[in-house]
């Protein structure tokens, strides 16, 4: 690790002090890499594998290479729009810039309905594998206990929450290595076919389910948004948070594939006890007891590290939205004097989380991709108005750069998000709503602007 990333390598830094409504400057890019990983979660391909194996037929790591192409367009916009607009806030922010404060409050709505289901996601997951593992202990316990540490661990403060990044790395990196192994050993003793995670099983005929398994499988790669929204705390940001942005996009798509390629060799079924749970199948498949309790703590570690980055950057964006006065200010809009931190709006999302005690794998993956891929599509379009519109850089390259790439990354992401279910639209739909009813209140039926974010450093 590098000695210039002061969140781990400088502690006497951290130490300084806060100055009221700003953010301590001391991610550097590996802090804000495996910050992005561990919101990914390295481990999340098992998240949805059965869901989306029975779907394409076993084709997932297809599958995650359709999503992917899409994603690294997408991020490569998220880096572009960071450098332009280094603060904390992600696709709200560079919409709101762009477009408007009204267009800029919507496109951050939207990505609250992604961030606000995250870390439910990841309490379910915890339940359901946590409830497999011990089933004398209600799986609603460790919902409770996770949301409780995690929140504890967010008011404390990003030093922490870096602190334990690293631990939750090393776990599911240990894991890995040895089910990549191990499974390409059990592969070659039953003669697998090595094609068959592109080709399919043959239950599923059709090119058409592997987009509609791209748009569930888009939750995987949220760990590069998060990453922006960390912009105001990141030492150089507009240098640290484009790079990181790359790198964490890039590496974790291909971490994905392998992990679902060497799955699918391995385990060459799409029949599960369960499909919310058929990870635990595949791994046990491989028959070493020993691996499928190191998966299980690998992937709970992998959960409460995803919860905790991304209560921390829905927090923020809250912040964000409360300090530019779109949300209460007083509510939203101020820093713990003493950690640092956004204090009510990470208890406000440790709240909404306790919905991960009666809510569904299928649904929750799908308003989180909902959610995702229309903030994905406003930052495309950002990037294309404030570079190649507001600024006029066009000529040459600039084209290509500043209209060509995001809008096919614009493109893409409208294609994933048309392959949802129905029932994510109406969810969805009703969100935005609730969301445009809350932009007339605050604007008096547009009768006073809305409010915009302050870019004074």
């Amino acid at each position: 690790m590098s000695t210039s990333d002061e969140s781990l390598a400088a502690p006497t830094e951290l130490t300084a002090q806060v100055t009221e409504g700003r953010f301590r400057r001391v991610l550097g890019v590996p802090s804000l890499v495996l910050f992005g990983l561990v919101y990914m979660v390295p481990l999340t391909a098992f998240t949805t594998y059965g869901i989306v194996t029975q779907l394409t037929g076993g084709r997932v790591a297809a599958t995650y290479v359709i999503t992917l192409v899409a994603m690294v367009f997408t991020a490569r916009s998220y880096a572009r729009m960071s450098v332009a607009y280094p603060y904390s806030g992600s696709a709200y922010v560079y919409t709101q810039q762009s477009f408007g404060g009204a267009i800029g409050f919507l496109a951050g709505w939207a990505l609250l309905l992604d961030y606000l289901f995250l870390p439910m996601i990841n309490y379910l997951i915890i339940g359901l594998y946590m409830g497999s593992s011990f089933p004398g202990v209600p799986s609603w316990v460790w919902i409770v206990v996770a949301i409780a540490l995690v929140t504890v661990l967010n008011v404390i403060g990003i030093v922490s929450v870096a602190r334990a990044n690293f631990v939750i790395i090393a776990v599911q990196t240990v894991f890995i290595v040895a089910f990549v192994a191990l499974s390409l050993g059990a592969a070659a003793g039953h003669g697998a076919n090595l094609l068959a995670p592109f080709s399919g099983d043959g239950t599923v005929g059709s090119f058409f389910p592997l987009f509609q398994g791209a748009a569930i499988l888009c939750l995987s790669f949220l760990g590069f948004d998060s990453v922006s929204t960390l912009s105001e705390e990141a030492k150089d940001s507009r240098r640290t948070v484009p790079r990181a942005i790359m790198i964490v996009t890039v590496v974790a798509g291909l971490l994905f594939i392998l992990l679902t390629y060497v799955a699918q060799i391995a385990y060459p079924s799409n029949r599960f006890t369960s499909a919310d749970t058929a990870s635990i199948e595949v791994v046990a498949s491989l028959g070493q007891q020993w691996l499928s309790v190191l998966f299980i703590a690998g992937f709970i570690a992998g959960s409460v590290g995803s919860a905790l980055t991304s209560q921390a950057s829905v927090a923020r964006i809250l912040f964000a939205m409360g300090r530019d006065g779109v949300l209460p200010r007083a509510v939203f809009g101020n820093l713990s004097k003493r950690f640092g931190t956004p204090v009510v709006p990470i208890l406000i999302v440790s709240a909404v989380s306790l919905s991960a005690l009666f809510a569904d794998l299928l649904t929750v993956s799908n308003m989180i991709s909902f959610g995702a891929l229309i903030a994905f599509s406003c930052v495309n379009l950002s990037t294309i108005k404030h570079y190649f519109v507001d600024r006029g850089e066009r000529g040459g390259w600039h084209a290509v750069n500043n209209l060509v790439l995001p809008g096919i990354g614009f493109a893409l992401t409208v294609w994933l998000w048309t392959n949802l279910t129905g029932m994510t639209f109406v969810v969805g739909l009703s969100w935005l709503a609730i969301g445009f009813v809350l932009l007339l209140i605050v604007t008096r039926f547009f009768r006073r602007p809305t409010p915009t974010l302050d870019l004074k450093e």
